[in-house]
């Protein structure tokens, strides 16, 4: 039986019917109380109306009470309270995952909101503050690679690189292969049950020591899945131009570029899928897409645990009697005898 908006229940609530004997005994107390004290007539009542009682024959009637109250705490440790814990075990089929992100000049391009690259920026954010229990790296490239954050648990570490990121960090260029290569390199010592690659770059693939084709065999060895993202609108798009100290000074216009042959390539041989992103509602859309074709396992165990708290129940009924005991000797010995 449990005790409503609290973490605790009898495990023998059946003893509370013993309370049921606790105004018996009082009835037959009374009753029995009543033959064996002496009874006196007298003709008048008046010479001992002024006569005040003491102190011990006032609280005498209370002293029977510490009896039924030693009673009930004795009865209510006997239905065994009990104080239950839930310990929750999640077992979570991790993922790994590692983001592959272009972050050469172009990706500046202000087509997506408020460019290529800060848009970027805020899907993955997003899409690693969803995956709590799979580990997740990034790397980084242009026309080299570099692993900006080694495959964690530590999503907090991971979206402060990711946010801190920005273009001309690396060699001007596109290497698809080199930042391919780079991912598959984080993730073939790892031991998730699923490895994931997610390339995502606005370009043509342009040179690297590494070529995109090579890199898709080394996925495939590995059996890592990619997925690949193109993002850019169709026809032109404004990219800023800046001066050495970063500042805007122009924007041209230049068309956007995108060897979707090769990423549909990658991603059709490992088993993955190839998206276009033209606008940030789309890229959107892609992460929640992938988020939903690699979702984690998680199974969730329950263990009930249950702590026996009746001892401080009988204690206090034990002392109860005990004290009744002691008064009745001591205290109210003169008033009782």
């Amino acid at each position: 039986m449990r005790i409503p908006f609290t973490s605790y229940q009898f495990a023998d609530p059946g003893y509370f019917l013993l309370l049921l004997l606790l105004p018996i005994v009082y009835f037959l107390w009374k009753r029995f109380s009543k033959k064996q004290n002496p009874a006196y007539t007298l003709s008048t009542t008046l010479g001992i109306e002024r006569v005040k009682l003491s102190r011990k024959a006032r609280l005498m009637p209370y002293l029977k009470y510490l009896g039924y109250i030693a009673g009930g705490f004795i009865i209510i440790a006997l239905a065994r309270p009990q104080d239950t814990a839930i310990n929750e075990a999640i077992d979570a089929e991790g993922i790994d995952i590692v983001l592959s992100l272009d972050i050469s000049p172009s990706m500046d391009a202000e087509d997506l909101k408020p460019s290529r690259l800060e848009a970027a920026k805020e899907v993955a954010v997003n899409f690693i503050k969803g995956r709590p229990s799979d580990r997740i790296g990034l790397v980084i490239f242009a026309g080299e690679s570099f692993t900006q954050c080694p495959a964690t648990i530590d999503h907090n570490v991971l979206i402060q690189q990711l946010e801190s990121l920005h273009s001309n960090l690396l060699v001007k260029s596109t290497a698809i292969g080199m930042g391919l290569a780079s991912a598959v390199n984080n993730l073939r010592h790892l031991s998730g049950k699923s490895k994931v690659v997610i390339l995502m770059t606005d370009g043509v693939n342009e040179g690297g020591t590494i070529s995109p084709e090579t890199a898709l065999e080394i996925a495939q060895l590995y059996g890592i899945r990619v997925y690949t993202i193109g993002v850019g609108a169709t026809g032109d798009t404004f990219m800023p131009v800046t001066d050495e100290n970063g500042n805007i000074i122009s924007r041209q216009k230049m068309p956007v570029m995108i060897d979707e042959a090769i990423l549909t390539k990658i991603a059709n041989g490992t088993g993955g899928k190839y998206y276009r992103a033209t606008d940030n509602g789309s890229l959107q859309k892609i992460y929640n897409e992938i988020d939903q074709l690699e979702k984690s396992k998680i199974e969730s165990n329950s263990l009930v645990q249950y702590k026996d708290c009746y001892r401080p129940f009988l204690f206090t009924g034990l002392v109860l009697l005990l004290l009744q005991s002691l008064l009745s000797l001591t205290y109210f010995r003169s008033v009782t005898e």
